[in-house]
């Protein structure tokens, strides 16, 4: 394997983060935050710890499946963490971890500029279906 310089290892470093391209990991971490459930169940976390049936309770229109997937994919992530409760019936509760508060913090930002902005939008797009039929 030929030695690299100082210059193409920085190149080589630069572009395996490049979320342009296909292979990246950060791509991948931006397709899991770019889902739905995934925002939403992150800024409902951003409130603070809640249980399951809560959560289930404020996303609307989640089934349990979504929400048991996207936990453990945040989970997996270390964006989440889940904590069990021995009672009866047992308690699980989910809250974020510092990495996923990192990131709740914009992901709020984000759902409150789209409830800002949501008028606006909806006014572009009844103005776009206006001038054109086909949409």
């Amino acid at each position: 394997m030929p030695t690299l310089t100082a210059a193409q290892r920085r190149e080589r470093d630069r572009a395996a983060y490049d979320a342009f391209l296909a292979a990246c990991p950060a791509r991948q971490l931006l397709d899991r935050i770019g889902d739905k459930w995934v925002s939403l169940l992150m800024a409902a976390l951003s409130d603070g710890p809640m249980r399951y049936a809560e959560l289930g309770r404020k996303v609307a229109g989640i089934s349990e499946k979504m929400l048991t997937q996207t936990l453990r994919g945040l989970e997996r992530d270390g964006l989440v963490t889940r904590t069990i409760t021995p009672s009866v019936p047992v308690r699980v509760d989910y809250a974020l971890t510092p990495l996923g508060e990192s990131l709740g913090s914009v992901v709020r930002e984000l759902k409150h500029w789209a409830d800002t902005h949501m008028g606006a939008i909806a006014a572009a797009r009844d103005a776009y279906d206006t001038r054109t039929p086909d949409a």
